[in-house]
């Protein structure tokens, strides 16, 4: 657990700087610099990269004036995250800048829109009228919808081989009949 791990370190460095330890605030900063710099990378982006030393060194000085309003019974990087956070913010709205963040992990709560896809869903549809129902059924769930030619098989009640024949034949008569597409 390297995060807990993290978060016991640097609230212990606060706690104890707090409490007066000079050696011990100037390894927190230490400490702070080394974690805030990728962090504030990852959210800048490549293309403004440049601008994460210049939020590191505006975090630790909110850090260093900031330092009374930690709460000594809370988590440390809870609060150093808020004022991160804050500090970036500032930053981006100060320099106009339009960060853009990797949304992998949140892909599934936007919609998609189809609308550029309907027409060639259409042409798709068109052609696979030129084969027999059940070989356009399996062409369009193993080629488009993703499922492999066993899931596929199995909700035809065929096995994988039969299927297997059955789409390459489909392919290949729509090869066939319109050609591969190509000038």
């Amino acid at each position: 657990m390297q995060a807990d791990k993290t978060e016991m370190r640097l609230r212990e460095l606060m706690l104890a700087a707090l409490d007066g330890d000079g050696a011990a605030y100037r390894a927190l900063l230490a400490d702070l610099a080394r974690y805030l710099r990728p962090w504030f990378a990852r959210r800048l982006g490549t293309a403004y990269a440049s601008h994460a030393e210049d939020l590191v060194q505006e975090t630790l000085l909110a850090v260093h004036t900031r330092r009374i309003t930690y709460d000594r019974t809370r988590p440390f990087t809870a609060w150093l995250h808020a004022v991160a956070h804050h500090k970036f913010v500032d930053h981006v709205r100060r320099h106009a800048i339009r960060p853009t963040v990797p949304l992998e992990e949140d892909a599934p709560v936007f919609a998609s829109d189809d609308s550029a896809n309907a027409a060639d869903r259409r042409d798709v549809e068109a052609v696979l009228k030129f084969v027999p129902e059940r070989t356009g059924e399996l062409i369009r769930e193993t080629r488009l919808e993703g499922a492999t030619i066993a899931e596929a098989a199995a909700r035809h009640g065929i096995t994988e081989t039969a299927a297997k024949v059955s789409i390459h034949r489909g392919l290949k008569s729509l090869v066939a009949k319109f050609g591969r597409g190509e000038p």
